[in-house]
């Protein structure tokens, strides 16, 4: 499936940019990619799916080929989710599907459950509706204060995007983030940048840096009241080298994770799956086969029938069938 074309939409600040792949007929599905990252984060998974859907994956606001917000004007979670409400109603869409990975995911579920009758398949890829608040409690405030003042000093020094090498540029991405290959960092970072003379600076904003900005942590009673508002099937695929949590610190406390799960299969009952699949945090990018035909069948975007190991159907962590096994989905790789 070759990319269509490429897309700007007007918001009061500039413009959301996104790449479009499939017939415009086709029924249509809404992609929003991992924090900091950018629409490229689906260029190696698309082509694997469906051929005769309507792929719109956007550039958040500040990432990718998007306008920075104005200045003075944060990246709030929610904020997040209204630019979802405002390219949905460019398209002109009423009723779509919406595949998110990592934070995208934390954005389009709290998007379904807000306007819970435009999304009627919710796909997360190594992802959670919602981010539970865990140790927020104690710690919310300082999380905070440290996120306004990063903004503040940000304001503040008005320093010009430093300029690297592609190859530096490469590096420093891969130090950062493990789960991305070489090939893949620089599949994202052909969006990421903006060449100049003397090398490269990144288009991200600056301010999206903080995760106590960017993400919503939220408590575990307004979790279970969130998903009960929810009119989608969702399907959550969970790499099994993956991110259990926000806060890599915490990240060995698969709690929190399990607590999700278990509430979403006992609210949503046959509307919610769970699989786990080979790969780690980017397995949608790495290796973009583990995840394509367990999203092209059963609950994911065809109501295709997949043949689980028995009695997974609605299977729970650690007793999910692997996507691995070819002769586990039927239609695995359709195009």
């Amino acid at each position: 499936m070759g990319l269509m074309s490429e897309l700007k939409l007007a918001v009061p600040w500039g413009h959301i940019a996104a790449k479009i792949w499939g017939p415009q007929q086709g029924s249509p599905v809404l992609c929003l990619h991992g924090w900091l990252d950018n629409a490229n984060s689906f260029d190696r998974l698309i082509p694997l799916l469906p051929k005769d859907f309507h792929y719109v994956a956007m550039d958040f606001g500040g990432h990718g080929l998007s306008s920075h917000y104005s200045p003075g004007f944060p990246y709030y979670h929610q904020n997040f989710v209204t630019e979802v409400r405002r390219v949905v109603a460019a398209l002109k869409w009423n009723r779509f599907s919406l595949l998110g990975h990592s934070f995208g995911g934390t954005v389009g579920g709290m998007f379904s459950c807000i306007f819970p009758e435009m999304v009627d398949k919710l796909i997360l890829l190594d992802s959670s509706p919602f981010v539970l608040d865990t140790n927020e409690v104690e710690s919310m405030l300082s999380y905070k204060r440290r996120a306004i003042e990063h903004t503040l000093q940000l304001e503040a020094s008005n320093k010009p995007s430093k300029v690297v090498s592609p190859q530096e540029m490469l590096q420093g991405l891969l130090k950062n983030n493990s789960h991305v290959g070489e090939e893949c960092g620089a599949l994202l970072l052909q969006r990421g940048t903006t060449p100049v003379a003397a090398g490269l600076v990144m288009n991200r904003d600056r301010r999206i840096s903080w995760p106590e900005q960017s993400f919503e942590f939220i408590s575990r009673e307004l979790f279970v009241h969130a998903i009960k508002q929810l009119q989608a099937r969702v399907l959550l695929i969970k790499a099994a080298q993956g991110f259990y949590n926000v806060r890599r610190e915490n990240d060995a406390d698969k709690e929190p994770m399990q607590f999700v799960t278990s509430t979403l299969r006992s609210i949503l009952q046959e509307r919610f799956q769970y699989v786990e699949v080979p790969g780690n945090h980017y397995v949608h990018l790495n290796q973009p086969q583990h995840v394509a035909g367990v999203i092209s069948c059963s609950h994911g975007l065809r109501l295709k029938t997949c043949r689980l190991a028995p009695d997974s159907q609605l299977a729970s962590p650690g007793q999910a069938w692997s996507a691995e096994d070819p002769a586990a989905v039927e239609g695995a790789g359709v195009g």
